[in-house]
Formats: C-alpha cells, structure tokens, sequence
C-alpha cells in the first residue's frame, strides 16, 4: 500500500507547473509518435494484401493436397491480420481524437493521463482433447475421417499462427508445442485463440472442374464470347486476365477454387487466466456433426499462459541515492547507485556493477505491502527524504533514502508511484517473474523437391516443356515466384 503525506503533496504541487509542460511536450511527441504509427500500420496492410493476393494465385496454382491446404491456411492468415490491423488502425485514430479532447479539457482542470506499462504475453503446451466415439477410436471402424487443423492467435496488431496439423482418430489430443509471443500487451490484453479446419478428404479440385465447365459455356456461348471467358477462368481466379486491352481485371477473392478453413473453435483469455502453470479453458464451438470439417471436441483447450510485464523485467528508474539504514547511525549515509526493477531496489556500489551483473551490496523491497512516503526536509539536505518501510516477521524495517536535489526526489517519487500503480494493474504477474521460453525458429523451406515445396516445383517451370505444375502465362507464373519467395522470408 502507498500513502501520501501533506509534504509529499507540496512536493507534487511545486512541480506540478513542470509537470504541465512536460504533458504538452508529451502530447507534441505522441503526436508525431501516432502520426508514424499510423504509416507503419498502413504499411502492414499494403504488405498483407500482397501476400493475399499471392496466396490467392499459389492457391489457384496448386496441384497437391497438402500444398493447396498451405496455401489455404496463408489465405486465411493474410485475412485476419488485414482485418487486425483496420482495427488497430480504427482505434488509433479514435485515441487520438479523444486525446485531442483531454488536451483541450486539461486547462479546466487535472488530468491524469498515467497508464500501466506493457509486457510480454506468452502462451504454450496448447492442447485440444478430441472425444471419439468408441466405435471410430477403440475398434477402428467407420471411415476415417481426416481434417487440417491451425490455431490463429491475435492481440492487439500482432497475430500469429501455428503449424497445420492432420487430425484423425489416431489421435487424443490436437497438440501445438511451440511458444507464441506477445511482446507488446497491456493488463487489459484480450488474446483470441481461434481453431481452424478443413476435411482433408473433400474434393476441391481446382484443374479439371472449371475447365470442364469453361468448355461447356464457350461452346454454348459461341467461339468468340466463349474464348474471352474460358481465357478467364483458366487463368484462374484472382489473376491478372486480358480485358481487351484494358487494364488487368482481378476476380474476386471469395472466388478462389481450392481448400477453405472453417472456424471451429474459439476462446479468448485475459489477465484473469494467466497462471504460471498448466491450466484448462473453456472453449465455444461452431458447427455440428453435419459439417465436413467438424472433430469431436470435449469444448476445452488447455494451455499455460504466462506474462511478464515490463516494471518486472526492466529498469525502471535508475540514479545516484544515499541511503540509511533503520536503527543506524542518523549521520551514517551509504553513497550506492539504485536501480528499481521487479520487487527490488537494487544497491550497488558502482553503477559499472550494474551492467557486469555483480551482486547488488544490499537490496529494499519494493512491493505491494511496501509502504513509501516523503518525509520532512532534513535540515543538512535540499530535498526531503524518501522513507520506504516493510514487514519483516513482524517487525517494520525502514531505509531512508535522499537525493542530491528537489527535482530527484520529485523524480523518484514519481517512479514509485508509477511502480506501484503497474503492479495494482498487472495483479498476480507482479508477485513473481513467471519463465517464458523462447519459440523455436520454424524450419526452413524445404531446399529440393522432394520435400513437397511449390516454391521450388516452380522455380524450373520458365522452360514450356516442363511437365506437371505448369501455368499459362510465363509472366504470371514469375510473379507468383517472386511473391513465394517474398512471403518465405517474411515468414522465417
């Protein structure tokens, strides 16, 4: 718990005057700051249409199973993160706006604009239980039915995806092991988690189909019409087609031939859930037994959801103090360099001891029992004194700090406060640093054909004669290269 006293306040009150044009250079930096936000997250968009497009061609281009499903799974990526990134974008511009209007209204009266730090979100071990019936899992009967399974997770502007999974009853459990990271949430984080899925077995060819039927409709409609429109779906949908010299006409992208993933599942987690352990979370599924893409769910996902937010893991305030020990000597000051990180003050003797990670010379808990007041100016000091007393079994232990001016001490009294209203915030993340692991990098793109990359089955298909996955158009057929090999390396 913080308290306040009347001095503490004066001490507020005469530099509430700097305070002020600190808050407008801060409105003047952030809007600057918004302004190139709002580029960055424009960029994001451009680059995610692109890559949609992209997928929409490599779909369109596909000739395997398990390609086509990729291709599918980067469509439906694609989708959500330029969905994602409207709505950030949506949001930005309204918070700039009510900024504006806090600005305005600042010079009526007070304005507290303190908000709680960010932090690092990580969620991992995820697992999906199925329910087979007995029949299907214990004596293997019925048909065997299969679906490609991902998990899409987004915060905020950052949105993530997992490897696809092949699902049948072999299998108890859907398992995503590795690590997803969040590494710039707030306390009010809202982390969707959707599952999607896709029959593996359901015929979505996207050669013989619409070929068949352009044959049909350019006999039936002439040779002329006939031949503009069978050029057209040939090309398949979302590519560049001939418009009689005009420029390129791109088909709708819900035209697309091929796989489509279906949301089956889905939950959101907040604060309220994060516990440095394994733990069981309802789920909300759509669909029913009558849906080809349906597996049988027991409606819950398991996890372990972690958080670190930044007031546990970094400095947060830094400087020269002089400190004295409760019971010592009223003379008696130790001249250290304290950093204020965690539940700790840390005390060094060097501030070069700080980044050689040597052992602070004694450490003054920071918590949420703590208590911190700015006690009466002492008579051999310019500032007042900063009294940080805890419970130790009982018995109440003070250190009392002071620094070489008013300003520090204004400074460090705001840090504190700071200090504390992020861990009232962040609640049971700030009790102890919970262990995230790092993800794993995902494995490269395979580098020879075998392996089933499309990328690499149409880097030698320039030459005409080549057979199997062939496009019309040489010209298409390198840009679709050239977006592959574009989303690879933005992918690893």
């Amino acid at each position: 718990m913080f308290c306040r006293n009347q001095t503490a306040r004066a001490t507020v009150a005469r530099g509430s005057a700097l305070e002020m044009e600190i808050r407008r250079g801060k409105f003047r930096k952030s809007l600057f700051t918004d302004t190139s936000q709002d580029s960055d997250i424009q960029k994001k968009i451009d680059h995610e249409i692109r890559m949609r497009d992209g997928a929409c061609k490599l779909l369109a281009a596909c000739s395997q199973r398990d390609q086509a499903l990729e291709a599918a799974k980067s469509l439906q990526t694609c989708s959500t993160r330029i969905m994602a990134y409207m709505s950030e974008l949506q949001r930005m511009k309204e918070a700039q706006v009510m900024q504006n209007i806090s600005r305005r209204s600042s010079d009526v009266g007070p304005m507290d604009d303190r908000l709680p730090c960010k932090g690092k979100v990580a969620i991992s071990d995820l697992r999906i239980p199925l329910m087979w019936k007995d029949t299907e899992y214990f004596k293997n009967k019925g048909e065997l039915h299969r679906c490609a399974v991902f998990c899409l997770l987004h915060l905020g502007g950052e949105i993530f995806d997992t490897d696809m999974v092949i699902v049948d009853r072999t299998l108890t459990d859907i398992c995503f092991d590795n690590p997803i990271i969040f590494s710039d949430a707030g306390p009010g984080f809202q982390l969707h988690v959707e599952l999607y899925s896709c029959c593996f077995e359901e015929d979505y060819s996207t050669g013989s189909t619409p070929r068949k039927l352009a044959s049909k409709l350019s006999s039936s409609l002439g040779r002329s019409a006939g031949k503009k429109l069978r050029a057209a779906m040939e090309t398949g949908p979302g590519s560049p087609v001939s418009n009689g010299g005009a420029s390129p006409l791109l088909l709708p992208v819900p035209s697309v031939q091929g796989p489509k993933y279906h949301l089956l599942a889905h939950t959101t987690l907040s604060l309220s859930h994060v516990q440095d352990s394994f733990r069981t979370h309802d789920l909300t599924i759509s669909g029913n037994e009558e849906c080809s893409y349906w597996l049988p769910l027991y409606g819950s996902m398991c996890c372990r959801l972690a958080a670190q937010p930044n007031c546990m893991t970094q400095r947060m305030m830094s400087g020269w103090l002089k400190v004295r020990q409760c019971g010592g000597d009223p003379q008696s000051w130790s001249k250290v360099f304290a950093v204020l990180k965690g539940t700790s003050l840390f005390c060094y003797h060097r501030q070069e001891d700080v980044e050689t990670n040597i052992e602070p010379v004694f450490t003054i808990g920071i918590n949420k029992e703590t208590r911190i007041r700015a006690s009466d100016k002492d008579p051999h000091s310019k500032a007042q004194n900063i009294c940080i007393s805890n419970q130790y079994g009982g018995e109440e232990v003070t250190h009392t700090l002071t620094t070489e001016s008013r300003e520090d001490t204004h400074r460090w009294m705001e840090a504190f406060w700071q200090h504390f209203y992020d861990m009232s915030q962040w609640r049971q993340c700030c009790d102890d640093v919970m262990k995230i692991e790092l993800p794993s990098p995902r494995k490269p793109a395979p580098i020879t054909p075998k392996q089933g990359s499309l990328y690499h089955e149409m880097a030698p298909l320039a030459a005409p004669s080549c057979e199997g996955l062939l496009l019309q158009d040489n010209a298409v057929s390198a840009e679709i290269r050239a977006l592959l090999s574009s989303y690879y390396s933005d992918s690893y």
